[in-house]
């Protein structure tokens, strides 16, 4: 059922924080618990983009840009087809949140994975299969912009194991009768 119960649409959950924070295990670990329609963002980078992060080097806005406006397309498919979905997304400033929202807004749920640097840090040193490299964490912990009271959104703490996180996630979605 793509409506919730109490007849409004569901939304389209943007999975934000920095590199480590647990993105694509707890979307997948949601995405199976709701049934819902799952993108990996990382997946949607141009190349050129991958191999600039790969190599050490932050983007800039302008390598941003366009990967946002590909996430924001997926979100206002989605939305246009009154579909639930989560999409992960780093979305560190709230101008980049803003681009995700247009067209559809109030139908995006930001779920911010909040955690302190060191516990996010000893996560990326372990972490073999990603193009990102611990070497960036500074900049993007530096980058991060709080969610403001005006946004739509959740803020969870990751030191959790990722099944709670989404339990935690879950239980909030209920709470404001999202699923």
């Amino acid at each position: 059922m793509n409506v919730s119960d109490n007849g409004s649409q569901h939304p389209v959950l943007v999975l934000m924080g920095v590199s480590g924070s647990g993105k694509s295990t707890v979307a997948g670990i949601l995405a199976g618990a709701l049934k819902w329609d799952l993108q990996e963002g990382d997946d949607l980078h141009p190349p050129s983009n991958v191999e600039k992060m790969a190599s050490g080097q932050p983007l800039t806005d302008e390598d941003r840009w366009p990967w946002l406006e590909t996430i924001a397309e997926w979100i206002r498919d989605h939305t246009a087809r009154h579909e639930p979905g989560i999409v992960t997304c780093s979305a560190l400033k709230r101008r980049y949140r803003d681009v995700l929202v247009r067209g559809s807004e109030g139908h995006v749920v930001f779920v911010h994975l909040a955690g302190t640097k060191e516990r996010i840090s000893g996560r990326l040193n372990v972490r073999m299969d990603h193009f990102m490299p611990s070497s960036l964490l500074d900049t993007q912990m530096s980058t991060l912009e709080s969610i403001e009271p005006d946004e739509h959104a959740i803020v969870v703490d990751v030191g959790p194991p990722p099944a709670a996180v989404a339990a935690s996630i879950i239980a909030e979605l209920e709470r404001m009768r999202a699923v």
